[in-house]
């Protein structure tokens, strides 16, 4: 959930699983869609390692419909459009914990380039590809790939709760906020405990307006380590090319004040060599 808690070996363990996965529904894909009309292209894109990767129908109509509205909402249809994304991370858990990250990621190719700095205040700078992090030196590996996976999340939760398959997702109608007045329509998603990977046992609740937007999320961790819980609002929405995302989240990580603001979004569309610039 933050930089404050993760083990290496899980993250690994789900990056490897997602690979799998995402090759063994590319396999499938060749054969369904031979028989579909020539030029057409899977929409579906895996999120770490940008392979195409479409939803199996069963999984797709087992969820509630709700999670693919809000992936809509959040720019979904035209994601395959997205040739780079380029965003700062800055996180600040009152007394505990501060950072920032900058980051460059191409989707399609998995390649991700990062700035921050290491424990000591020391500049870093790491350029990698997501699928092949074995090659990569321990401080890559242990440390800045979990932060990207961990800001990321924060970046496009909405595509992940569509698109990360062991997830449950459930749609639980309207309840009150966590945080604010008045009510909005509860989804909660669930990893199993099983599963492993970055997030085993958790669960993000996302409170859900009208407009199908996250107002406010609730997060439960899994496992023992600290935050158990994150309670946060979802605002300063802005447009990147395509893509919604809300850049503002203020709330409370085990009671004490947390910020989280993401900064200098800009993404640059396939067949352009220009950085459009969220507003």
């Amino acid at each position: 959930m933050t930089q404050l808690a993760y083990t290496a070996e899980s993250h690994i363990t789900q990056l490897e699983n997602m690979l799998n996965t995402a090759k063994a529904y590319n396999a499938r894909a060749e054969g369904r869609t031979a028989t579909k009309k020539r030029g057409n292209s899977i929409t579906m894109l895996c999120l770490l390692f940008g392979l195409l990767v479409p939803a199996p129908s069963s999984w797709a109509q087992n969820r509630p419909p709700i999670i693919e509205q809000i992936a809509k909402t959040y720019g979904l249809d035209s994601y395959e459009k997205v040739e780079a994304i380029r965003y700062t991370w800055n996180g600040e858990i009152t007394g505990l914990f501060k950072a920032s990250h900058v980051w460059e990621w191409e989707p399609k190719t998995g390649k991700v380039s990062y700035e921050g700095k290491d424990k000591d205040g020391n500049p870093v700078k790491a350029t990698f590809v997501m699928s092949q992090l074995n090659s990569q030196p321990a401080n890559v590996k242990d440390q800045i790939a979990p932060s990207f996976v961990n800001d990321n999340y924060w970046l496009l939760f909405p595509f992940h709760a569509y698109w990360d398959t062991s997830a449950t997702v459930t749609d639980q109608g309207m309840q009150k906020l966590p945080i604010g007045p008045g009510s909005a329509t509860l989804v909660s998603v669930k990893y199993p405990a099983e599963a492993g990977g970055y997030t085993p046992g958790d669960t993000w609740d996302l409170y859900v307006g009208a407009d199908k937007r996250v107002k406010e999320m609730v997060y439960h961790r899994g496992g023992p380590k600290p935050p158990q819980l994150v309670t946060a609002t979802w605002g300063g929405y802005k447009k990147a090319g395509p893509l919604l995302i809300s850049t503002e989240h203020r709330g409370t990580a085990d009671g004490k004040p947390l910020h989280i603001f993401i900064s200098d979004v800009s993404v640059k569309l396939t067949g352009s060599d220009t950085w459009v610039k969220a507003q």
